[in-house]
This record gives structure tokens, sequence and C-alpha cells, in this order.
């Protein structure tokens, strides 16, 4: 599995002083995607619905909403 590229804007291009350390989003040779965020999952999984769940091996993250929506023409449709 391998970074195929950046989905969205460049923390640079959305502000990031440093342009190193901040959330993104990657797509990966199998197609699925990566994400860098702020690890959350002791505050958030408590928060999950009733129809959400979690294996012990994943973690929630949060990601700005300018990383998503500046991501969003980058998401293939199918």
């Amino acid at each position: 599995m391998k970074i195929v590229r950046r989905v969205g804007a460049s923390p640079r291009e959305r502000g990031s002083a440093t342009g190193q350390t901040c959330p993104d989003i990657f797509e990966l040779s199998n197609g699925d995607f990566a994400v860098i965020g702020r690890e959350a999952t002791a505050e958030l999984d408590p928060e999950l619905p009733s129809d959400a769940a979690r294996a012990d091996h994943e973690r929630i993250v949060v990601i700005t909403r300018d990383t998503l929506v500046r991501a969003k023409r980058d998401i293939p449709d199918v």
C-alpha cells in the first residue's frame, strides 16, 4: 500500500505557517484513504450513535472543516 496523491489543498495552501503539521487526506494505492488528524478517540467514543461501532484497532481522528471542504473537489463520486 502506498500514498498515491493528496486529496485537497496542502497544509501550506490552507494557511499553515510551516506547512508540515496539519490535518491531511491522502488517497492510497488500494483506493482507500488515509487521514492525518488530531486523535480524539477517548473524547468522542462515548458520543458515537448507537448504530456506530469502533474496533479496538481503530481510532477516531478529527480534521478541520476546511481540510475536508477543500478536499471535496478531489474525492471521486464512485
